[in-house]
């Protein structure tokens, strides 16, 4: 990390705010400093400091280690015009998992906590949940641009500049006059342009793109739009388990479904396969959700 500004180029841009810096700082705790990527309504995108708290906490950990699982609770909105110090404890280093806490500050205040564990692999045992069947190739489907067709300027410059790119088996629910409700989608994602070959770059640009359209299964499931007048939403937390390695710039099935939502609360799952249906990550998020007529 420099202190130039963030690179416009969403890959370039990507690979800068996961290029965390060492502050110099000496405590108890290691700690480290990111920038972030400017956004339209001014808020951190939450993918990115998942991203840079597994960056964070990897940088204290044998190289060997590589993670496993992490949980995750979003605080406050974070600035996206300043930057952010990440606070890593090393809770535990055993004989096979190393346990570390890292906290996102901005002004003095955490606006996100997690605890994620690492561990050097191992053989044992070995089987996954098939990736569905009869699943469009990404090529057969609405490149983004055209799905991105009708919206209004501002909104397709925000689509169009993230790192990732998406194509949808359904209709995005971008604009209003959605298909029958339902409570699962699909969407082909990866990086618009090839990554450095390291793994833990593309284990932590795995981590950024598991928060982009997750949520959209609750509104789904109640045929509700991004485009409804009033809708509020907040990520509260957010889960994940690496199960295998892979490459984020080739294509990748994230598979999604909301189980349940009550009391302005709803929870989504997913499930990231390879193309050749490799299953590489599982992911949890429980959102806030505020609907106007229903709230």
């Amino acid at each position: 990390m420099t202190d130039a500004a963030v690179p416009t180029d969403p890959i370039d841009a990507l690979l800068e705010v996961l290029n965390l810096a060492d502050s110099g700082a000496r405590t108890t705790e290691d700690i480290f400093v990111g920038v972030s990527q400017p956004m339209p309504e001014g808020r951190v995108y939450g993918g990115q400091v998942l991203a840079q708290s597994i960056v964070a906490a990897q940088r204290t950990v044998e190289a060997e280690r590589t993670p496993h699982s992490m949980h995750g609770y979003f605080l406050r909105p974070g600035d996206a015009a300043q930057r952010i110090t990440f606070s890593v404890d090393r809770i535990h280093d055993g004989r096979s998992f190393s346990t570390r806490r890292t906290q996102a500050f901005q002004n003095g205040v955490p606006i996100f906590s997690m605890i994620s564990s690492f561990e050097a692999e191992s053989p044992g045992l070995d089987h996954q949940a098939p990736m569905p069947d009869g699943i469009p190739a990404p090529e057969d489907l609405p490149t983004g641009d055209e799905q991105l067709r009708g919206l209004h300027p501002l909104s397709q410059r925000l689509l169009r500049d993230r790192p990732v790119e998406l194509r949808y088996l359904d209709r995005p629910i971008y604009a209003p006059g959605q298909d029958d409700p339902s409570p699962h989608q699909a969407v082909w994602m990866r990086t618009r342009r090839q990554l450095p070959d390291d793994p833990a770059v593309h284990r932590a640009a795995l981590v950024y793109l598991t928060d982009m359209t997750i949520q959209e299964t609750i509104l789904r499931a109640h045929g509700i739009s991004w485009a409804t007048p009033g809708l509020k939403l907040a990520s509260l937390d957010h889960a994940m388990w690496w199960h295998r390695d892979g490459r984020v710039d080739e294509w990748m099935l994230y598979v999604q479904e909301s189980p349940s939502a009550r009391a302005g609360r709803g929870l989504a799952q997913g499930r990231l396969y390879t193309r050749a249906g490799v299953l590489l990550a599982s992911v949890a998020q429980e959102i806030m959700v505020r609907v106007p007529d229903q709230s």
